[in-house]
């Protein structure tokens, strides 16, 4: 295994297989800096400015007014790790290897006896041979900084200060805060030390941020926040939990009315509390996003008492969908089909807000295709660097989209996620290539064709009435697989069906 220096160590282009150059005349304190906000398990649906009319975002909702949104952002993946490499690296998580959250289920063997697949072995860690868009950003002269959820690598020679960041506060192997204290201090985080008893996890690293933008900077940064939140647990400070009591309990749903609990595919997959949210009103998750969004309005606001505001690019979006049939099903991501865990909408589309001062129109709303791979060279584009695409192979710049000078060239879209789900998913793929969304189910070998413009909550299956356009995109879909090297399941020989009263 390669080792990569920390700290402020220069990596040599002749190691990385990338080279840098600028293409933008100036010093480099005139290039633009970075802010990179990345959510956790918040669903496409959850802000105000995407149609939630029970979640408060005021700041993400002006957020959005001041700059760019876009309606068809996604995911790599619908869960979290593979995303997170992907944002890293401007790859795909097939070709990256690493196609479930660190270290998953599979090794559950309990529940591994009624999976028909045995879903292939994947890494447990970003490669530190990948070349990172922080350390594209470092070798060209940009400050690092990261706070927050990392989840690439169980073993700390993994995580961010050896991917290219300068400075790490809470990055380490876990996808949650740790139990029983989780959002509050005490942490037991090694990254993070302890703050006051009962501080809040998201205002913690939201101050590191700020502390941050108050130094002096000789150099443009890149500042990558990945909060914790909204995932499981849910926890939030109390007077804002009695809040949304209050406004749930005004709106008087029962769960008759909240939930499905009768999809077959509750009574087949596995022991667990599978139910469908149909209705956003569960007062710890609403009262999470609140402080999330209370927090981003902080650091914008520090932001902008720095001096840096106008010549900053700020991202937020989060790593999958919302989670809505399992694991409490926090909230629901109507009317998209399903959530975290699923190649259906629910579990890849996400919110995606660009701003950039004097050069995005503000209160402009985007419908192109982008996914996770496309942050990579579209930052590189916006430094004024061009890198060779042997890193950033899979993903497509969408720079030219932030101020309408060019759009990036029609290209489909791909997933691979070959393995079972904590939230009922299967293993399958998936294509999107224009209007149209393909998905593989491997268990079955059946696939499902969407024309998303007409219908985005994927209700009408259109593979046998267009069969043509189905079959060219699983051909594509099956060439995309051979070229990624992606590794598929096989048959589970130990495979028993699951009986509804099998709580053995």
């Amino acid at each position: 295994m390669k080792k990569k220096p920390a700290g402020n160590f220069i990596v040599p282009s002749l190691l990385t297989g990338v080279s840098l150059l600028s293409c933008t005349p100036g010093s480099i304190k005139e290039r633009p800096n970075f802010i990179f906000i990345l959510a956790d398990d918040l669903g496409w649906a959850d802000l105000s400015c995407y149609g939630s009319a029970f979640y408060e975002t005021p700041h993400l909702d002006r957020l959005a007014a001041e700059g760019l949104r876009f309606t068809n952002a996604c995911a790599a993946c619908p869960v979290s790790s593979p995303t997170r490499a992907s944002i890293m690296t401007g790859k795909y998580p097939a070709r990256l290897g690493l196609t479930d959250w660190i270290p998953g289920r599979q090794n559950n063997e309990m529940l591994s006896r009624y999976m028909p697949l045995s879903p292939p072995s994947f890494r447990h860690e970003l490669p530190l041979e990948e070349f990172t868009i922080a350390e594209a950003l470092k070798t060209s002269g940009w400050s690092t900084f990261f706070a927050g959820k990392w989840h690439l690598g169980m073993d700390s020679a993994f995580w961010p200060e050896f991917q290219g960041f300068d400075t790490n506060i809470g990055g380490w192997s876990r996808g949650s805060p740790v139990y029983p204290n989780g959002y509050f201090s005490p942490y037991h985080n090694p990254r993070l030390p302890d703050g006051p008893e009962g501080e809040y996890l998201t205002d913690r690293l939201t101050d590191e941020c700020i502390r941050f933008l108050e130094q002096e900077h000789e150099k443009p940064f890149f500042l990558f926040l990945s909060f914790y939140t909204v995932h499981n647990p849910l926890q939030a400070k109390p007077g804002t939990i009695e809040k949304y009591r209050r406004k749930a309990n005004s709106l008087g749903y029962t769960d008759q009315e909240r939930f499905v609990r009768d999809h077959p595919w509750m009574k087949e997959f596995g022991p667990g509390d599978f139910r469908e949210r149909l209705i956003q009103d569960e007062p710890v998750y609403a009262a999470m996003i609140e402080h999330m969004d209370e927090n981003i309005g902080r650091l914008l606001e520090a932001l902008e008492q720095s001096g840096s505001a106008k010549n900053t690019i700020v991202f937020f979006t989060s790593d999958n969908g919302g989670l809505s049939t399992s694991e409490g099903s926090n909230t629901s991501n109507l009317p998209l089909r399903a959530g975290k865990g699923w190649l259906y909408e629910g579990g890849i589309r996400v919110p995606l807000i660009v701003r950039w001062p004097g050069m995005v129109k503000p209160g402009e709303i985007c419908g192109h295709p982008v996914t996770s791979t496309d942050f990579y060279p579209s930052i590189l584009e916006l430094a004024g660097l061009q890198a060779e695409p042997r890193q950033h192979s899979d993903g497509r710049s969408f720079a030219g989209l932030l101020t309408g000078k060019m759009s990036p060239e029609e290209h489909p879209l791909f997933w691979h996620y070959p393995h079972y789900s904590n939230q009922g998913g299967r293993p399958g793929g998936a294509i999107r290539d224009g209007r149209f969304k393909l998905i593989w189910f491997y268990e079955t070998g059946s696939i499902e064709l969407y024309d998303l413009e007409e219908d985005p909550g994927e209700k009408s299956d259109l593979s046998d009435s267009l069969p043509e356009i189905a079959g060219s995109m699983k051909e594509k879909l099956d060439s995309w697989l051979r070229e990624t090297g992606a590794s598929m399941p096989a048959p589970n020989p130990v495979y028993q069906p699951f009986r509804s009263a099998d709580t053995r």
